[in-house]
């Protein structure tokens, strides 16, 4: 049982100092690399803690190790942007003056609940009013709002922003949500002639459309 502890207590302490030495982050802000090295080492530190038989040495050895090539793919990255953008990927636009790139989407098999998520997340829901939404290479969703919408343009010209409720979909991918339309006291009928609007022939051609709370409509075609 003492083997044990003081097994654990070195390993933990191996971990804890390595982890650091390799820079302070959140686990959702660890690029691919780093996650899964801490995920090795996590590994590798469990091997000698259920065998006592293998020697602690093997358990720490393989950690420096690791520590040691991710120091120098990190020094390697700092220095060449081809290398960084291969370890570490490059950023994605997924929204582009408002329209959401769904290309881009499928790329990085990003669904539209995820973009909404992350939207809501941030205080947005209407990707109209997002002029580059940019997936970082952490998983990160970065958002530049349009012109109009900068919260310092509005404070200067001391107008109080109207309230744009939450926006909810109502098609996603072709698929009508018809729990949303109850929830915001509509119907079919009335989708249908949101459609007909916009000479849209069916909910098949839409990619998303979302509808707020205060009667904002955003609608985006799959062929845009």
């Amino acid at each position: 049982m003492a083997i044990i502890f003081i097994r654990t207590v070195i390993l933990y302490f191996a971990i804890l100092i390595s982890m650091r030495l390799m820079g302070k982050r959140q686990l959702g802000e660890l690029e691919i690399s780093e996650f899964i090295v801490a995920a090795l080492i996590a590994d590798l530190a469990a091997t000698p803690l259920q065998d006592i038989g293998i020697p602690l040495l093997n358990g720490l050895l393989p950690i420096l190790i690791m520590f040691c090539l991710e120091v120098i793919i990190a020094g390697l990255n700092m220095k060449s942007i081809k290398l960084r953008k291969l370890t570490y990927g490059k950023p994605e636009i997924i929204i582009r003056n408002g329209r959401i790139d769904r290309g881009s989407m499928l790329r990085n098999r990003f669904t539209v609940d995820e973009l909404m998520q992350e939207l809501r997340a941030q205080g947005q829901n209407d990707a109209s009013k997002i002029s580059y939404g940019v997936l970082e290479t952490n998983g990160q969703l970065s958002l530049i709002l349009t012109g109009s919408e900068q919260p310092a343009t509005a404070s200067m010209l001391g107008a109080a922003p109207a309230e744009t409720g939450y926006a909810h979909i109502i098609i996603n991918d072709g698929r009508i949500l018809d729990k949303n339309l109850v929830l915001l006291g509509r119907d079919r009928r009335w989708l249908e002639n949101e459609l007909k609007r916009r000479k849209i022939k069916s909910a098949d051609e839409v990619y998303i459309l979302t509808l707020s709370e205060t009667g904002n409509v955003f609608c985006q075609l799959k062929e845009d």
